[in-house]
């Protein structure tokens, strides 16, 4: 069998000798966020199905595409659409294409996921910056040999989360008179929603939005010398003293209206994106 770094390499070349240009950035949608991507000019597109040694994406409103094109004058990368541990997907899996991004020399990664609202003052439909994460999920992409190429065997994540993206990001959605908040992430496992009583243990250790997705990403992008945004919409908040039943369809529901702001943010970020 071929080692991790040799699928991401010889994905890496495939993907090159399809498209124009290298991006620099790397976009990364969540659940029904997918047309967040919609002002890309796209110069190419392909089905996940049909990259060499890519995951497919078998939850609803993960549109499975990867683009390639122009976003305010820079070339990028988008995923529409991510892989979860809860698909039965290994770390390995679920950050394979962000080791894509980096062979083909993306610096910039920015993420969105849909999460539940922890913080009694964030309001479904808000989008998070987050500004830390907790890895609740047992498990970590980084576990077993290191590959030196791609980053050292103990990256500092105490920067995780890159300030002047979150500034850049919270200066474009004050000025588009957009419901700005930040906030701690934390990633479970999944699939099954979280209980009152797990809801207060976040709560307790400091989480302030919940989600099944994320942190492996972010740690292979750290790992691998990436700057990182993430914007998370809220779509529902726990209450554990009054639940509330949340179902994937009105989750996705919030996320798809939310995604036209979320997709101004990202768009204005791209434009003022320095290297």
């Amino acid at each position: 069998m071929k080692s991790y770094k040799l699928r991401a390499v010889e994905t890496a070349e495939y993907l090159k000798a399809h498209i124009n240009k290298s991006p620099e950035t790397g976009i990364l949608t969540g659940t029904g966020l997918g047309n967040s991507a919609g002002s890309i000019d796209v110069d190419a597109s392909f089905n996940y199905k049909d990259i060499p040694n890519f995951p497919v994406s078998t939850v609803q409103a993960h549109l499975g595409k990867l683009l390639f094109g122009g976003l305010n004058g820079k070339p990028v990368i988008a995923m529409q659409g991510r892989f979860h541990l809860y698909e039965g997907y290994s770390p390995a899996d679920v950050t394979f294409p962000v080791r894509v991004m980096q062979e083909l020399g993306v610096k910039i990664l920015i993420l969105s996921n849909a999460a539940g609202g922890l913080n009694a003052d964030f309001k479904a439909g808000d989008i998070i910056i987050v500004k830390d994460h907790i890895n609740l999920t047992g498990l970590n992409p980084l576990i077993g040999p290191n590959e030196d190429s791609w980053g050292i065997r103990f990256p500092d994540m105490s920067r995780a989360y890159d300030e002047k993206l979150a500034l850049l990001a919270e200066d474009a959605g004050t000025k588009a008179g957009i419901r700005i908040q930040k906030g701690v992430y934390a990633g479970l496992k999944g699939p099954s929603l979280e209980t009152p009583a797990e809801v207060r243990f976040l709560k307790t250790i400091g989480a302030e939005a919940v989600g099944f997705s994320t942190v492996q990403e972010v740690i292979s992008a750290v790992h691998g010398g990436m700057r990182v945004l993430c914007l998370s919409t809220i779509t529902n908040i726990n209450d554990p003293d009054e639940p509330v039943p949340a179902t994937i369809e009105e989750i996705i529901s919030v996320a798809e209206k939310a995604a036209p702001r979320l997709e101004t943010i990202i768009n204005v970020v791209v434009g003022g994106i320095t290297f």
